[in-house]
């Protein structure tokens, strides 16, 4: 027998980019969404069961397309060095303390860029019904043609260094050939691929490479955003690893992640850095405004895992910069929902339209208080339910442990 159930928002967000609506009544079948309509205020015909967040917006679940959940935002070099030489079970520890972070603000998919495999593997025969988080993973990042021999089956996309990250000092790697792309790009099979590349020839490369989305693309020119929009290339730009950049600079080093006091560490001042990274964060900005005008497909993808860049509380501070950039605050969560599901094949995940899961996020207040509302959820439904794992208070209630509930979605083997 159908389980049905019917949900009153006060303020709708579908995550199709359109407009948000006022008093709209859903009806969820199975956790389906089988019918979204205007309505008058709930009230009690036919004796029907009514959730009643007329209170409340309603939007979709958020996506990540860049994240590095083995990784310590610590600002302090000392701690990321600790983090990084620890054992498999202090790693494990701290993968689930992102994942809780990713889901406590509503991030309920991620695309990892690191090698989680081996960290998550103890917890796949042990999943518990309620679904945390879904993590594509990419394996560890490709910097050389041997990598694509090596890379393992299972992984959901590749993910390419061409270009190290823009907030590097200088080159800590070598850096692959123009030749080396092309050769790993034909090897990835039907796996999508992610390359990170800055500057006007890099892009370009990568471009003619056959690449499927870029990653950052700073300094990238108006000419390859235009290919990027012809041939249907998702660009992810990674806009908050300038802010923090800036930020930090401006601060005389000491603060590393100015919307959170949680990870403050000593530092000098660089002359010129400040200026240095306003260019490079208004240049950014001007591109993905370029990219908006175009109809080139964005994405929401922060870096967390990066220095001073949190797990969950990060995405926010991204989708600022893309309102700042232009963007209408639909069309950012557009970005930050249906564009990058559908990039990384996140079925459950995505715009809320007939026919698909009624899985979502509620907070309290109107629409204009988005993002900010983002880090202050009212709850989460995940198939047309609250989340039994959510909790509203959750910086007041220790995180538990997710030992049984971390959900991976597997690629179906060929």
């Amino acid at each position: 027998m159908a389980e049905i159930r019917f949900i009153f928002a006060g303020v709708f967000i579908d995550g199709t980019a359109a407009a948000a609506r006022r008093n709209v009544m859903l009806t969820v079948e199975n956790g389906i969404i089988t019918a979204i309509n205007p309505a008058t205020r709930p009230g009690a015909d036919d004796d029907i069961p009514i959730d009643d967040l007329s209170c409340c917006t309603i939007l979709p679940a958020l996506v990540d397309c860049s994240v590095f959940l083995s990784r310590s935002p610590a600002v302090d070099q000392r701690m990321r060095s600790a983090d990084e030489e620890s054992g498999p079970a202090i790693k494990a520890a701290m993968v689930e303390r992102h994942i809780y972070d990713c889901h406590a603000h509503g991030v309920r998919g991620v695309a990892d860029c690191g090698d989680i495999s081996g960290l998550i593997k103890d917890y796949q025969g042990r999943m518990a019904e309620e679904n945390i988080i879904d993590i594509k993973t990419s394996g560890p990042l490709c910097r050389d043609r041997h990598w694509a021999a090596d890379s393992p089956a299972n992984n959901d996309f590749i993910k390419i260094a061409y270009d190290d990250n823009i907030e590097a000092a200088d080159a800590r790697h070598p850096r692959l050939s123009h030749e080396d792309l092309r050769y790993i790009l034909r090897l990835r099979g039907r796996k999508k691929a992610v390359v990170t590349a800055n500057g006007r020839q890099s892009v370009k490369e990568a471009l003619e490479a056959g690449c499927d989305a870029i990653e950052q693309g700073y300094a990238m020119g108006e000419n390859n955003l235009r290919e990027m929009a012809d041939k249907g290339v998702l660009w992810i730009p990674n806009l908050l690893r300038a802010k923090n950049a800036l930020d930090s600079a401006g601060s005389s080093g000491d603060v590393g992640c100015r919307f959170s006091h949680r990870y403050v560490a000593p530092g000098k001042r660089q002359p010129g850095a400040e200026a240095f990274w306003q260019k490079t964060l208004n240049e950014q900005l001007k591109q993905l405004r370029f990219a908006r005008e175009l109809g080139l497909t964005t994405a929401v993808g922060t870096g967390a895992g990066s220095i001073g860049i949190l797990h969950g509380e990060s995405m926010a501070e991204e989708m600022k910069l893309f309102i700042k950039a232009g963007y209408t605050r639909e069309e950012t969560i557009h970005c930050a929902s249906e564009n990058g599901a559908g990039f990384f094949g996140m079925k459950e995940l995505g715009a809320l339209t007939v026919g698909r899961q009624a899985t979502f996020l509620i907070t309290r207040g109107t629409a204009q208080q988005l993002p900010r509302k983002l880090s202050y959820l009212e709850g989460i439904y995940v198939d047309g339910i609250p989340s039994a794992i959510y909790h509203k208070n959750h910086e007041q209630v220790p995180a538990k442990p997710l030992t049984g509930d971390l959900h991976i979605k597997e690629k179906p083997s060929a």
